[in-house]
């Protein structure tokens, strides 16, 4: 049976099933952050160690000005009202990407891992202005900075992810069958979920038969 540590997940649909549902691609958003939570518990019942979540990309800025700033009211009212609680949980959270907002969500962000630092139960990567591409770029160029040897061992230490484990598990919700610039890098190995259900509509039901399914592929590694 193989070892799980590290779940990634893009939760895409959200918008889809607002508009489809409620007409509104806002309370899409808001329903789908419902899911969220219900992962959240179902990954420390499996005793998952590490999840990452795919909650805003360096493409999304392209989205109408009104989504985004919902989505990010969304994020502040879920860290301001459960971060204290979440902290109870022995959950540590840690915010992946370029943390260019307003100065309010800044201090909200950095707030909320100095908080849950020492945490250890899980540790939830939110991925918030990410994209791998420009991750990827950042760590070579200061990789080259350092005048170190350019191998796979270092540029680790220069990625966003530096000392987080890779993903065992991806999960893209929404029937698309992209990667959407997350995590190039570290899902070279990941065993790839694509699920037809919209983000609003997984369930942990979905989630463990994904996981069971996981832990019975034979995982070779280039090996036979």
């Amino acid at each position: 049976m193989n070892p799980l540590n590290h779940v990634a997940i893009i939760m895409d649909g959200n918008g889809r099933w607002g508009l489809k549902h409620k007409k509104s691609r806002n309370l899409g958003h808001k329903e789908g952050l419902k899911v969220v939570e219900k992962i959240i518990k179902e990954s420390i019942k499996q005793k998952i160690k590490y999840l990452t979540l795919y909650a805003f990309s360096t493409e999304n800025w392209k989205r109408p000005k009104k989504e985004i700033t919902y989505l990010f009211k969304l994020l502040d009212n879920f860290l301001t009202n459960k971060i204290d609680d979440l902290n109870k949980q022995n959950i540590k959270l840690r915010f992946i990407g370029d943390k260019k907002f307003s100065k309010k969500l800044n201090n909200l962000l950095n707030l909320s891992e100095k908080k849950t630092k020492k945490n250890t139960k899980l540790q939830i990567n939110l991925a918030l202005n990410y994209g791998s591409k420009l991750e990827l770029i950042s760590a070579f160029n200061k990789l080259k900075k350092s005048n170190k040897t350019f191998n796979e061992k270092n540029l680790t230490k220069y990625l966003l992810t530096k000392n987080i484990p890779d993903p065992e598990i991806l999960i893209r919700t929404g029937n698309t069958h992209r990667l959407s610039n997350f995590l190039l890098w570290q899902i070279a190995y990941s065993e790839i979920f694509f699920e037809k259900k919209l983000w609003p509509e997984f369930t942990e039901k979905d989630y463990n038969k994904i996981i069971n399914n996981y832990k019975r592929i034979k995982r070779n590694f280039g090996n036979i």
